[in-house]
């Protein structure tokens, strides 16, 4: 069981870091949106690792979300060279991309490590785990790239706090949920992570979406939504 514990804790620190990596090089939601289509590749893997079955609504789901990111990340093959709402160089926008989409993988299996505890071990040790492990990983990190240095005194130091505290809150809810309740309604409710950073970008960041990023959330929305509705309903028609 101490190995399913470091798993949930290196690879969900990992998902973290990079969705933080993410953020910073593209728009908010665009890297929530990509971030949050885990529900998907979490179904995927599964099936693969767990033995869950694997249907073709589940293939489809697939392809609407890998849509979704193709929508965000616009590579240049597929829209052209001229690109509007890209934050920066759009080298930066791919990394972020990248970034948020190895997150969603690392978040995934996450997803499928936590199943597989279940309610054997309690849920504040999978979140120590989590903390501890990410801890110990920042900090080498730190001193490896020489960014080891005190943030300035006032607002910075209050909103890495908050930025702590609010993710450790958020890990510690999201394992006690999935303890009591069916992955497919948690996953349903996490898709209003997507709807929350559209809204708080562009009220905190006056940043109004594209067109191609609402329809990429979209598609990510509607697949992860597929998804819990299909696993919810599957779960219920066995009981019954």
């Amino acid at each position: 069981m101490r190995v399913y514990l470091f798993l949930r804790g290196f690879l969900g620190s990992n998902a973290m870091i990079l969705l933080y990596y993410a953020v910073l090089q593209m728009p908010l939601a665009d890297a929530t949106v990509i971030m949050f289509s885990n529900p998907v590749f979490t179904a995927l893997l599964a099936w693969i690792f767990l033995k869950e079955r694997c249907t073709i609504w589940d293939v489809v789901f697939t392809v609407f979300t890998l849509t979704g990111v193709i929508l965000i990340a616009r590579p240049p093959f597929l829209f052209g060279g001229e690109l509007s709402g890209i934050e920066g160089d759009y080298t930066n926008h791919i990394k972020g991309t990248v970034a948020a989409f190895a997150g969603a993988i690392g978040a995934a299996c996450t997803m499928v490590i936590l199943r597989k505890i279940g309610k054997s071990v309690h849920y504040y040790l999978s979140v120590w785990y989590y903390a501890v492990l990410g801890l110990i990983e920042c900090v080498i990190v730190l001193f490896i790239l020489d960014e080891w240095k005190i943030p300035s005194c006032g607002w910075d130091r209050w909103t890495l706090m908050a930025i702590g505290l609010l993710g450790i809150a958020g890990q510690t809810f999201l394992t006690k949920a999935l303890q009591i309740e069916k992955a497919g309604p948690v996953a349903l409710m996490r898709t209003m992570d997507v709807v929350l950073a559209f809204i708080l970008q562009f009220l905190f960041l006056n940043r109004k979406p594209t067109w191609w990023s609402l329809g990429g959330a979209l598609c990510v929305i509607s697949s992860t939504s597929g998804v819990a509705i299909k696993k919810w309903y599957s779960s219920t028609k066995n009981k019954s």
